[in-house]
């Protein structure tokens, strides 16, 4: 039986995103336009609007609808803006943040993800997102971006992460210990980091960015 995906993807825009507090019009216009399903792999594509995480191989997810959807509306991503993404995945959310700013520039550690998804967006007529195969905690971006979205948890805030943040720029980012860890928007500024608390979540750990372990005698 075929999916209707236009369909899918309104139902998941009014009965997921929307009731979870995402209101910005942008943004859900956004969700409501770009094909989730396109950047789904095959076996998983009847998933795609699914109110769940999707494993899209070495362990790596793709987000929930909902928590893409609360990222997006928390960076509030202009026009004008340009983008790091940490953590490529799929690509989906490389396409939402390049339909809502300048340019995106994404990076992903296994190379065939970030091939895979290189294409995809390629595929979609997505051209001012880049896709790079590099490890975030190797890599030197060489320039600063208004806009960071962290698709993977870290115990802590990055100071690296922080450096790559033009003056008035913010990132998204889920910190902490899980279970229980905390989605927030990161200002940096004169007086050191601001840290806005936005919801509870729980998320794997960027490679890299895990906890140090805690021993008990």
């Amino acid at each position: 039986m075929s999916i209707d995906f236009a369909r899918a993807r309104e139902t998941m825009v009014e009965q997921q995103v929307r009731p979870w507090d995402v209101l910005d019009v942008r943004v859900l216009d956004t969700l409501a336009q770009v094909p989730r399903e396109a950047y789904v792999p095959e076996a998983l594509r009847a998933l795609a609007y699914a109110d769940t995480e999707l494993p899209i191989g070495h362990g790596e997810i793709m987000l929930k609808p909902v928590l893409e959807g609360r990222a997006l509306q928390a960076l509030g991503v202009q026009a004008h803006e340009s983008v790091l993404e940490i953590g490529t995945g799929s690509g989906y959310m490389a396409a939402c943040l390049a339909r809502l700013g300048r340019e995106v520039v994404s990076i992903e550690r296994h190379p065939d993800l970030a091939e895979a998804a290189r294409a995809r967006l390629a595929a979609q007529g997505v051209g001012n997102a880049s896709v790079q195969a590099a490890d975030a905690f190797a890599w030197a971006p060489g320039r600063t971006f208004d806009v960071i979205c962290v698709t993977g948890a870290v115990a802590t805030v990055p100071a690296r992460f922080v450096e790559w943040l033009a003056a008035g720029g913010r990132m998204f980012v889920v910190h902490g210990r899980s279970p229980a860890m905390e989605a927030a928007l990161v200002h940096p500024g004169v007086n050191g980091l601001r840290i806005e608390s936005l919801f509870e979540t729980d998320l794997p750990y960027l490679a890299g960015a895990e906890p140090t372990p805690v021993f008990t005698l």
